[in-house]
């Protein structure tokens, strides 16, 4: 009777409780409601309801720092309760399923491109992108700016304490779902092929440093664009990743002798090459998104009334 009636109320207050009581009430409301409990205290004798919760709230009061020390998260007064959750918790969800699905996208699409490369040279398993180039796009050529991510947000903090129905809709998971997943899937999916195999196309050679000139250069620009493109609210941070990591790439090109056509590089055979299949591969993705955004706004446009 007593879980029936607790799983019914928008929150449960345990006071002159034992300890291992207050645990219990956590432990049986995550049990019969198979949801996530936040326990917050501010006492020792309520250490043991913090570490029994999925998440632990220790506020810093007059009874010490024993439940600030066990939890997940401390705060010094309970007012400040409403901006860990409202805004530092919807820009930790948000911010972590844009970078996850970033990541999974960098590193699916050379993947597609390496499969691309072995279909055209008869399943012959030889590597596309080798040594540096390998190593290079997974850290100083895409790292950067990918990471640079996590100091994206959609509203200010005003916005999001005024509009407490942003944080609300996180709970049907728009923002990392299968959905979300299969769809990044399917964009890695159509940008490898476009860069790989056009690549192959318009070059005409399946192997060699022209054409790896070409589909290496059109696979870091993707990805950068694609970064800028994603932002919500520009941060200087974000302009200096985007930026410096181009920048960087162009000065090391120089350096890449071993696998690309220099002199094929700095001729204008190159340049409309490389433009034509970031073109293809980036509009119709681009498009898509516009579209969809016009179609149905995303909640955070509605408040802000863009």
């Amino acid at each position: 009777q007593f879980v029936a009636i607790a799983v019914k109320l928008p929150a449960v207050i345990a006071c002159r409780c034992s300890p291992t009581q207050k645990a219990e009430v956590a432990l049986l409301i995550r049990k019969y409601t198979k949801k996530r409990v936040c326990c917050i205290g501010d006492g020792g004798n309520d250490v043991s309801m913090i570490q029994a919760a999925d998440v632990g709230i220790g506020i810093v009061g007059k009874e010490g720092r024993q439940a600030s020390l066990a939890a997940d998260f401390s705060i010094t007064q309970f007012c400040h309760l409403t901006k860990l959750l409202v805004w530092h918790g919807r820009n930790s969800y948000k911010r972590s399923a844009k970078l996850a699905q970033f990541i999974i996208h960098r590193g699916l699409i050379i993947s597609v491109c390496q499969t691309m490369y072995n279909i055209a040279g008869h399943f012959d398993p030889k590597g596309l992108f080798k040594d540096w180039l390998l190593v290079g796009y997974a850290t100083v050529y895409t790292m950067a700016p990918v990471f640079s991510l996590t100091l994206d947000r959609d509203v200010d903090e005003k916005l999001a304490n005024l509009y407490p129905e942003l944080y609300k809709e996180l709970k049907t998971g728009q923002s990392l779902s299968y959905r979300t997943f299969f769809a990044w899937v399917a964009v890695s999916i159509y940008q490898g092929i476009v860069i790989q195999g056009l690549t192959q196309l318009l070059v005409g050679a399946v192997d060699g440093p022209r054409m790896l000139s070409v589909s290496f250069t059109v696979l870091v620009l993707n990805e950068l664009i694609m970064v800028a493109v994603s932002v919500t609210t520009w941060h200087p941070i974000m302009i200096a990743s985007i930026l410096g990591t181009a920048a960087i790439y162009a000065a090391s090109v120089p350096f890449l002798g071993d696998y690309f056509d220099l002199a094929y590089v700095a001729s204008w055979s190159w340049a409309w090459r490389v433009a034509a299949v970031a073109a293809i591969s980036l509009v119709p993705v681009w498009g898509g998104k516009l579209i969809g955004r016009a179609w149905k706004p995303p909640t955070y446009r509605k408040v802000q009334g863009i």
